[in-house]
């Protein structure tokens, strides 16, 4: 009995060392990520490319899923602003019936960017991925991020600490039960980051390199 006792109360304490340093890591990034971060298209520089992070299209309850559409909204009014020229849109697309860099190209087609101006990034399987296939693949150095607010500050720190000039546009936060999961995933998700970012964690797929504005989109 002593020795259950004991693995449990050893449990319990390991895991509540996790949640307090995946906490800090969270504060840190945000802290380190604060002033490059904006709500205002305005308060940003003029970039070539943005960089679009991807989400699952459907939601949980089924319908259209809010972080993605307003992620959307973000790059097109980015776009529109004229604060960029080209949109990256990077997600997942590992199965043959789910492939979000589609969707978001469909999607942002249909909110006036023309798509001679958007490319697709399908090896998006993870933020790190997305960041460092930024450069690796599409040579980028100077680029704007856009997610809602906590996620773009993970990219930011991510990409800067990989040597590009990041900034983040902030996309419209979701305010529903549903983004319950999504908000406590980003504590894990931060200690990941630091992890990363100290063992250099490769993307995990290559790929030949795309020249943004001389290749044509696929």
């Amino acid at each position: 009995m002593r020795l259950i006792l004991g693995l449990v109360l050893a449990g319990g304490a390991l895991a509540l060392i996790l949640a307090l340093a995946a906490w800090l890591a969270d504060r840190r990034i945000d802290r380190f990520a604060a002033p490059y971060l904006a709500e205002d298209p305005e308060a940003l520089p003029d970039v070539d490319v943005a960089l679009v992070l991807g989400a699952a299209p459907i939601g949980p309850e089924g319908g259209p899923n809010r972080y993605f559409e307003y992620r959307l909204d973000a790059a097109a009014e980015l776009w529109r602003a004229g604060k960029v020229k080209f949109l990256l849109v990077s997600g997942d697309s590992r199965r043959p019936d789910y492939d979000e860099p589609s969707a978001m190209r469909a999607g942002l087609i249909a909110r006036g960017v023309p798509s001679t101006a958007i490319y697709r990034d399908f090896a998006g399987v993870r933020t790190r991925d997305s960041v460092v296939r930024a450069r690796s693949v599409f040579g980028q150095r100077r680029l704007i991020v856009v997610s809602q607010g906590f996620h773009a500050a993970r990219a930011i720190f991510l990409a800067r600490r990989e040597g590009i000039e990041a900034w983040g546009f902030a996309a419209r936060d979701v305010k529903r039960a549903y983004s319950i999961f999504t908000e406590l995933r980003r504590y894990p998700s931060a200690l990941r980051a630091w992890y990363d970012v100290w063992v250099e964690t490769p993307p995990r797929h290559a790929g030949p390199t795309i020249t943004i504005g001389v290749d044509p989109p696929d």
